[in-house]
């Protein structure tokens, strides 16, 4: 199949999930993860229609990205983002999905103030608990959160998770709802500085049950390149 014939499938999905929950398609966001493929790749994304184009690394965004200047898309940084690679991250994306620690804030805050610029950033929770993912656990968020006024230079969108891999998709299904009624409690505070207006969860495997459980943005790869 050819990477249109791949968006439109992914695209109706969505729909079919959307209608399924009592949503509209136009509230879900396609995230293509391009940490695998290169700009020619990319640029039959675009041609596709796809606008949200999201990587790993910095390093690669910053080869792959800059060599799509003055095309209509919006960056996302998804991969796990060490602090020195903070300020070069801050220069290439509109959105960073994988906040992980109040070190890491501390340091967008800093080098946002050094840029002049308010970075959007979804903080990333680990729900299932699994050792090996990074995030915040949910008891620790509030406390964060609550300190997100003394940073100036950070907005917190929303939340992001990743769900543990599962051969039968409806199994992550409740790491999805927590991540919603999180976000839901947290709105419910209206915290300075703090929206959930975002949810990124789902992936190529899991997308749809993600969706039916509210997720704004989808983070994308495989299913649109296979």
């Amino acid at each position: 199949m050819s990477i249109a014939k791949n968006v439109e499938f992914v695209k109706n999905q969505i729909a079919m999930a959307c209608e399924r929950a009592g949503r509209s398609p136009e509230e879900v966001t396609i995230v293509a993860v391009t940490k695998y493929v290169d700009v020619p790749e990319i640029q039959a994304l675009l041609d596709a229609g796809i606008t949200h184009i999201g990587e790993s690394r910095v390093q690669a965004a910053e080869a792959k990205l800059t060599q799509l200047e003055g095309k209509n898309f919006v960056a996302h940084m998804i991969g796990h983002l060490q602090r020195n690679k903070v300020a070069r991250c801050l220069q290439l994306v509109d959105l960073i999905h994988s906040v992980d620690s109040w070190r890491l804030l501390v340091e967008i805050d800093k080098q946002g103030a050094r840029l002049g610029k308010v970075t959007p950033c979804l903080l990333q929770v680990n729900v299932s608990g699994e050792a090996t993912k990074f995030g915040f656990s949910p008891e620790e968020l509030h406390s964060v959160l609550e300190g997100i006024h003394q940073l100036p230079h950070v907005t917190v969108k929303g939340l992001m998770t990743m769900a543990p891999h599962h051969s039968n998709p409806e199994d992550t299904r409740p790491v999805f709802r927590s991540l919603r009624r999180l976000a839901e409690q947290i709105k419910a505070q209206n915290m300075p500085g703090v929206h959930m207006d975002e949810l990124s969860m789902g992936m190529s495997n899991d997308y749809a049950i993600a969706v039916e459980e509210g997720a704004t943005m989808v983070r994308i790869g495989s299913a649109l390149f296979a």
